[in-house]
Order: C-alpha cells, then sequence, then structure tokens
C-alpha cells in the first residue's frame, strides 16, 4: 500500500493469529472478520504465553473495533488537511525551531501502545537526525525502575525468567502486583500450580483479589518495601540461608550490601515495626522464603511507581543474587509489565536516557549506533524524563512536542499542569488512532492505524517476540505509525528512512542489535535477514534469537552478566520514607491504580459495555474507621483532596484498605467523568535515578461530597455535558444506551437549567412526571413510537434501576404498558434484579452466582460449573470465593418444625 501500511488479509471467516494490544503477557489471539468492522476473537491456542485464554478485556476485543470517536483524516488548527501538508507543516515547524533554537527545544513523547517497527523509527529520528535525546515514552510511568534496578545489577535492563518459572515455582512472591486483576491470565497459571502445593505471599497496603486467596499477606505500610526486603536479606544471612559458593563466583557488592544492613536494626520486631505488620507474618514471610529454593519474586507497578523504586527493585535483586536464585527453572527475579510493548520500547532506545539496542550514551556506544545509522549528529547526552519533559515545556524551553500513541493530560502526575504545558506550547503534534483528552491541545493531528489495523512485532514480559497483524484494511486516511514519522524524516532533510515495509524496518532494527556485538545480550542475528515472507509468518520466539534462530528461555544459565567481568552487582539500599510524609492538613496516603476490566484511559475498552459494569464509576476505598472519621458513607460521593488537586468518586467502605490509605483507579478521562480523574492530584515525585512517579502514595484528605439531588440520563448516544453546573456527572456506556449518571449542590435553576441544555434537539413527545414530595421528575422522549431518552431526577426519593430502562432503547416499538413503567419509575411485571457483574467475559450477574452456591455450589470451581463464572479468564474467581465465603459465615436459619 501506499502508506506503508501491510495489505490485510481478505475478509473471509478465517482466523489471522496477532497479539493482544494490552498487558504485558502478550496473549496469542485469533481474529476471524465476518464482514467490514464485524470481529470474533479466541485465544490463541498454540501461543506459548496464554495457550488459547484471553482476560475480559481480550474476550470484548471484538467489541472495540468500530470507528466511534477514531480520527481519521489529518487535521491542522482544526480543519481537515492532506497527508502532504500535514506532513510539509511538522517536517517545517520542528526544522525551524531547532534551527532557532537547537535540537533540544523539540521532543518526542511516545507509548507502549507502539509497535517495536514504530518505535525503532521514533528513536532513530530523535536521537539519531535530530540530534537531541528528548524522546520518552510512557513506559517512564510503569517500568523505569525496574530498567534502572535491571542495568545496576546485571549491567543491562535484562528479565531473566520465562513465564514457565511460574509454574514450576514452589513460591511466588508478589511485591506490588495484583496479577488476578492484571495479568489473569498468567495468574490462572499460577493458581493451577497452587493445587500441587505452591505457596503465594502478596506484599500490597491493600487485599487485593490477589492476596485475598494468597497463603500470606503482608499489607505493609507505604513506600516501606526497600525495609522489608532488607530485612528479609539479613534474617537470611543470620541463618545461613545464603548461596555462598554462587557469591564468590559470580556476584560483587556483597560485602558493601551487609555492611549497608548493619546501620539498621535489622531485628523481625523492628523491621515488623517499620513496615507495620504483625511480626508473626514477618517471620512466616522469612521461612517460607528460607525453605524455598524454586522462588520467584514478580514486582510491577507497586514496587516501581515510587520515589525509592530503584532501590525496591534492588532490594528484590539482591535477595535473589545472595541466594543464588536466578537463572534456574522456577527460581528469578521477575518484573511484570503492564503494557503490551513495554519491553520493545525498551529494547529500541524509547527511554530518553538510552539508546537502541541496549545501548547507551557512553562513547563507544553513542558512536557506535551513529555508525550504523549513519547519523554522526546522533545525541551525545540522555534527554529530559516524562514528567521533567513536560516541565520544560512548561517553561517553554520545548517549543515543539509530538506526542504519539498515549494521552498524557490525564495518566502523567499532577496532569492539571501537564495542561497547562500542552496549552502554553507553541506547536503540539499527536498522532493517534482516537480523539482523547491529549488532542484537544494539538495544532496538528494525524490519523494513526489501531490495533486490528496495525502490523509488526511487540515484545512481552518474558522477551518474546510476537506479531501483531492487520484484520481490516485501514479506515479513513489513517496510516502506520513507522510510516508517518518516516514520512515527517524525509520531508526535514533526512537520509536513511526509506523504507518499503515495516518487514524491512525489522531486518534494520535486528541488524542494529547484532552490529559489534561481543557481549550484548540483546542481540536478534538470527532475525536480520527475514524475507518477508518469513516475516508475515514470524512464530512466537524469545530473545537473543541466535544466528541459528534459536530462541532463549532465560538468562544467566552460566551466571555470566552483561557487566565488564561478568559479574552481577549487588547493590546497597537504604529504607526511608515516602517523599512527601502525611501531616495534619493531608492525613491520608492516596494510592492510584488499575482495575480488573479498564485498560489506561478507556479509549480502547470504554467502547465495550461489558468492561464497564464490574466498576462502571470512579470510586475511592476508604477503611471503615476512616470513613467514620470523616463523615463518609458507604456508597455515597466523596471528595479526595491533596495539594495538587481535587477529584469526586464513590466512596466503597472496605477493610481490603489499609487505614490511613485511599485507593482510586486511574482510568477516567473528561469523556467518562471529568471530575473523576485522579492523576491530577497525584504529586510528581520521582524516583532521582529513574525519574519514575510516586503515584503510590500522595497525601490527602476525604471527605463528604454531600449532595443535595441526583439523577440520570439516558440517550442513545454519548453527549457533551453542559458546562459551568455545580454538578458532578459520570457517563456509562451500555449496549443500547448512553448512561449520563448525575449529582448536583445545587437548587432548582440549576436543575432547570440541567433538562434544558439536555433536551436541547431532542425531538418528539415528552411524557412528564413530578411529584412535590420527593423532588422527583422523570421525562421521557418518544418519536416514532421508540424511546429517546430518559431523564430522572430526585432530591430525596431512590432512583429507580437503570437496566430495565436501558433494554427499552432495543425495542422497535414502546407498548402502552413500557410507556406508563417509564412514568411509574419501576420496571413492568417483576422486577429483575442480575446483580453487579461479577463475570464481564459470560456476562453474569452476582444474583446468579448468589442463587448457584444457595443452591450447593461450595467453591468457585461448582459455580463456574453451573454459571459459567470464572470459567475463561478467571479474574472474577476471587470474587466468588468472597462471595462463597460470605454465604459460609452467614449463620443459617432453623428450620422450622413440622406439625
Amino acid at each position: 500500500m501506499a502508506d506503508g501500511s501491510a495489505v490485510p488479509p481478505p475478509l473471509s471467516i478465517m482466523g489471522v493469529k496477532t497479539t493482544c494490544p494490552y498487558c504485558g503477557v502478550g496473549c496469542g489471539v485469533s481474529g476471524a472478520v465476518a464482514d467490514a468492522r464485524t470481529l470474533s476473537v479466541s485465544g490463541d491456542k498454540v501461543h506459548p504465553a496464554n495457550l488459547g485464554r484471553l482476560c475480559s478485556k481480550g474476550t470484548a476485543l471484538g467489541a472495540t473495533v468500530g470507528l466511534q470517536g477514531r480520527l481519521l483524516e489529518p487535521t491542522s488548527n482544526g480543519k481537515a488537511a492532506s497527508w502532504n501538508d500535514a506532513t510539509a507543516l511538522v517536517a517545517k515547524r520542528f526544522k525551524d525551531t531547532i534551527a532557532k533554537h537547537g535540537p533540544d527545544s523539540v521532543a518526542f513523547y511516545v507509548s507502549g501502545q507502539l509497535l517495536t517497527e514504530d518505535y525503532y523509527v521514533a528513536n532513530k529520528l530523535m536521537k539519531g537526525f535530530i540530534g537531541s535525546g528528548n524522546i520518552d515514552t510512557n513506559s517512564r510511568l510503569c517500568m523505569a525502575s525496574a530498567v534502572a534496578a535491571h542495568k545496576q545489577a546485571f549491567g543491562a535492563d535484562l528479565v531473566p525468567g520465562c513465564y514457565e518459572d511460574l509454574e514450576l515455582a514452589d513460591l511466588v512472591v508478589f511485591s506490588g502486583h495484583n496479577a488476578a486483576w492484571t495479568h489473569p491470565v498468567l495468574f490462572r497459571r499460577m493458581e493451577a500450580a497452587r493445587a500441587r502445593g505452591q505457596k503465594h505471599v502478596v506484599i500490597d497496603p491493600r487485599r487485593t483479589d490477589t492476596a485475598e486467596g494468597a497463603d500470606l499477606h503482608l499489607a505493609i505500610a507505604p513506600q516501606s518495601d526497600v525495609r522489608l526486603w532488607n530485612g528479609l536479606l539479613a534474617h537470611l544471612i543470620r541463618i545461613d540461608a545464603i548461596d555462598r559458593d554462587y557469591i564468590a563466583a559470580h556476584v560483587n557488592g556483597f560485602t558493601e550490601v551487609t555492611a549497608a544492613l548493619e546501620e539498621f536494626d535489622q531485628s523481625p520486631a523492628a523491621v515488623a515495626a517499620d513496615c507495620g505488620v504483625p511480626v508473626e507474618s514477618l517471620l512466616r514471610f522469612y521461612d517460607l522464603f528460607a525453605a524455598h529454593e524454586r522462588t520467584v519474586s514478580l514486582f510491577s507497578m507497586g514496587a516501581n511507581q515510587s520515589a525509592q523504586g530503584v532501590a525496591k527493585g534492588l532490594s528484590i535483586l539482591n535477595v535473589h543474587l545472595a541466594t543464588g536464585r536466578i537463572g534456574k527453572p522456577g527460581g528469578c527475579p521477575f518484573s511484570i509489565t503492564g503494557q503490551p510493548n513495554a519491553m520493545g520500547g525498551r529494547e529500541t532506545g524509547g527511554m530518553a536516557n538510552t539508546l537502541a539496542g541496549h545501548m547507551d550514551f557512553a562513547p563507544a556506544d553513542r558512536d557506535r549506533v551513529a555508525r550504523f545509522w549513519g547519523a554522526p549528529d546522533t545525541a551525545r547526552a540522555p534527554g529530559l524524563k516524562a514528567v521533567d519533559m513536560f516541565e520544560a515545556i512548561h517553561a517553554g524551553k520545548i517549543k515543539a512536542v509530538w506526542v504519539m500513541a498515549t494521552n498524557p493530560a490525564v495518566s502523567l502526575p499532577n496532569a492539571g499542569r501537564v495542561r497547562e504545558a500542552l496549552e502554553r506550547c507553541p506547536f503540539v503534534v499527536v498522532s493517534d488512532c482516537v480523539e482523547t483528552d491529549t488532542t484537544a491541545f494539538a495544532d496538528v493531528k494525524l490519523p494513526a492505524l489501531a490495533w486490528g489495523e496495525k502490523d509488526g512485532t511487540v515484545t512481552n514480559s518474558e522477551r518474546r517476540i510476537s506479531r501483531q497483524r492487520a484484520l481490516f484494511p485501514a479506515p479513513g486516511q489513517a496510516r502506520a505509525d513507522w510510516r508517518i514519522m518516516a514520512d515527517v524524516a524525509q520531508a526535514m532533510g533526512f537520509d536513511g528512512f526509506g523504507w518499503a515495509s515495516n518487514a524491512s524496518v525489522f531486518r534494520e532494527w535486528a541488524r542494529l542489535t547484532a552490529y559489534e556485538n561481543t557481549d550484548r545480550v540483546l542481540n536478534l542475528s538470527g532475525l536480520s535477514a527475514l524475507t518477508p515472507e518469513a516475516y508475515a509468518e514470524l512464530l512466537p520466539i524469545q530473545w537473543p534469537v541466535a544466528a541459528d534462530g534459536q530462541g532463549t528461555a532465560r538468562l544467566f544459565t552460566n551466571g555470566r552478566f552483561q557487566t565488564p567481568d561478568g559479574r552481577a552487582r549487588m547493590v546497597p539500599t537504604r529504607p526511608k520514607g515516602p517523599a512527601d510524609a502525611v501531616d495534619a492538613v493531608y492525613p491520608m496516603s492516596l494510592n492510584t491504580g488499575r482495575i480488573r476490566d479498564q485498560w489506561h484511559t478507556m479509549t480502547r475498552t470504554g467502547l465495550a459495555p461489558d468492561l464497564c459494569r464490574h466498576a462502571p464509576e470512579p470510586f475511592v476505598e476508604v477503611h471503615p474507621a476512616d470513613a467514620e472519621a470523616f463523615g463518609v458513607k458507604d456508597g455515597a460521593l466523596a471528595r479526595v483532596i491533596t495539594a495538587h488537586g481535587e477529584a469526586v468518586a464513590l466512596a466503597k467502605v472496605t477493610d481490603r484498605q489499609r487505614p490511613g490509605g485511599l485507593f482510586m483507579p486511574m482510568h477516567w478521562t473528561d469523556a467518562f467523568a471529568s471530575s473523576g480523574r485522579v492523576n491530577p492530584l497525584v504529586a510528581p515525585n520521582l524516583d532521582p535515578t529513574s525519574g519514575q512517579p510516586e503515584f503510590k502514595h500522595t497525601p490527602a484528605r476525604i471527605r463528604a461530597y454531600r449532595e443535595t439531588w441526583k439523577g440520570f440520563f439516558l440517550t442513545r448516544d454519548s453527549l457533551p455535558l453542559p458546562s459551568g453546573l455545580n454538578l458532578v456527572w459520570r457517563r456509562i456506556p451500555q449496549d443500547t444506551c448512553q448512561q449520563h449518571e448525575f449529582a448536583g449542590r445545587g437548587d432548582e435553576v440549576e436543575r432547570a437549567a440541567l433538562r434544558k441544555a439536555l433536551s436541547k434537539g431532542l425531538a418528539g413527545e415528552l411524557v412528564t412526571y413530578e411529584d412535590a414530595a420527593t423532588g422527583a421528575r422523570r421525562d421521557a422522549w418518544v418519536r416514532d413510537g421508540r424511546l429517546e431518552a430518559v431523564l430522572y431526577v430526585t432530591l430525596s426519593g431512590r432512583l429507580p434501576p437503570r437496566d430495565w430502562l436501558a433494554e427499552l432503547f432495543a425495542e422497535p416499538l414502546l407498548s402502552a404498558e413500557a410507556r406508563s413503567a417509564l412514568l411509574f419509575g419501576r420496571p413492568p411485571g417483576p422486577p429483575v434484579d442480575k446483580g453487579a457483574l461479577v463475570c464481564a467475559c459470560l456476562k453474569v450477574g452476582a444474583k446468579v452466582v448468589q442463587a448457584a452456591i444457595a443452591a450447593g455450589a461450595a467453591s468457585s470451581d461448582a459455580v463456574g460449573a453451573a454459571t459459567g463464572a470464572g470459567t475463561n479468564c478467571g479474574s472474577c474467581r476471587p470474587e466468588i470465593a468472597r462471595m462463597i465465603a460470605a454465604t459460609a459465615s452467614v449463620p443459617a436459619k432453623e428450620p422450622a418444625h413440622a406439625h
């Protein structure tokens, strides 16, 4: 194709094997296209990452491939533009800015949603030919601390283990990793291993679904991880449970680490007190770790997203190096990634402080990359990391920025300041597949391909390269990201960007990894001569890939690392508290994270109504003691406030939350709940080495919102909500309509203004009911016998269930009974309450699960057999187990005596 996109397969019922676009598991997907934009998906049974399983998000991919909200043509200052004009404008503005202010006056902010080929071209353009290090990736927000720890300990960013180790391990430690929700396909594999006796320890301030069923949960105080792991290492040394022979042969730094440990009281009582856990639980952790040689320590966002994230990672690596639990089946430290191609971005130099091929800015590395690219102006120093980059934009130092496939106006900490930076920036380019909060600030918008249209490679958490393949032709004028960048590079006058296809880009990338490579582990020499046909048919393979084409499951099996002397390095780490301490004004610790069925900023998962039902709106978890102290009620709205901003969310009062802590998900945006965005609240505190923000702790306070009225509006399409009103709103997609929930603190004048704004443009018969006693009002618009919209508002009464109203939008003609029900505010006939959605994969509600339990289903497997719930991805199995336990804890009623 002229734009460099891959030619899609014929539109048929034949399955195309591709890779899921969500988390770092990298599941294989088989997609079958029935017609233009209709897709059915199933797990690829032979892909080694998932063996046919998909999570709820992967299962719902077919519901996300429509063209709603898509960018389908280039625009300049809000007006349609040709590709030639848009490309020329971007090239000119970047060239002019560089000529006037130097190469460091421009920047790229890229994404783990890009394919490896895209990442490579972006890095080559910015670092190689523009000559600046100012390209960074949103992986900075999730993986940067693990990268820095790997480099210090192993000499390069190398993940030693593979998914098989998760099944072979006798003990798995989840350090800040809620795998049951974030990586459910892997969690099912470990759940199966538990049946043969595998033990699970969870280190997390929250009692997550992963912690719920674990053998041990350590609900540590915020940011006390280093203290915990150092205490474990000191204990293992004390009882001589370390591998001194391995240390002598393969590890440096043990003496220095031991000396650093001795600076603190490492007694179990002292460590337990500092971590806020019972000493008995701490000692059990110590005993479990000492007793199980085959131990995998999984660490993820909960460890990385910290102002001391690198120290956390190093503390984990220190324990594994001291015990020799690395490079062995079932024994390794394992950094698990959150994005589908976070690893590919790390390989190709997507981070500001690295060059492609796991090379750095040391003169020899830099010169090697420059020779390979034929780019003498290749950057000689690292660029600005994500948060610092947007600070430089805010300060006017960076005057042109290109954002690719990510949404920093929502995802970065202190997101309000990021929006100010984008507003101030003289030239903003956004290439993406959809409209986002960030595209609102773009001078130029460039339409990119989405999943299902892209063609290239991604690398998962176990270093496995897999193919993403196109299922659909490019819609509108959308183009591949690598081609968009290559065209701009050529328009800027740079040579070396004239690839004929994505296969050509991949071959060049693979050749770079092998170029003058005598000791770098990342080596794709066995893939550097792939023909277009071989590239098209490439099977999943783990790097390094030797010249004979064979992949590698585990690293460091011979005890040799990528350091000058081949020995690993243990690095002293010293515990310290969070960057900002809680105080009388902000007495709580705000922790942010992900939920089960949503992904990042919901641009894809928000299109699938089933994924919006388990947690339909922003919420904040708070411990019952804190809720009582601050006047917060379960199920009511609450305000969460920090020094940087505030949000309003539904309060969930639960003892699963540690006292003194708050938890809020990070997914909601202006399109779904502007008042529920959490990242504007997060302090921009960074790890000094990795530059990764401390998303897991910001001092905060909570109080009741105290709404005076509430309501909802159902309509066939989403709508821009009226501004200037004192209200909170949330949009929840339904199968047949869009559900908008409201709550406010205004008076009748405000409610009337809202009704007027919402009814604008609605046609048809208006049916109205008012109840002065409760302040209730029900409005329904019916056009040609079909329901067009429903608005319910009340001051003191209860609002009816929404499901039956949403189902009325599917009716071609409303019955008289249904019309009456609209006014009565209750469904015709006996009420049908499915309860909250438990299993998103198979659409099983809580009432169905409870009925199965009542009928005798006493295990998650039994409930699955009766209802299907939990039989697909299994991410709902911990919730089902809780429901079973809750039912068992309720005393049975005495049977009535027969007379």
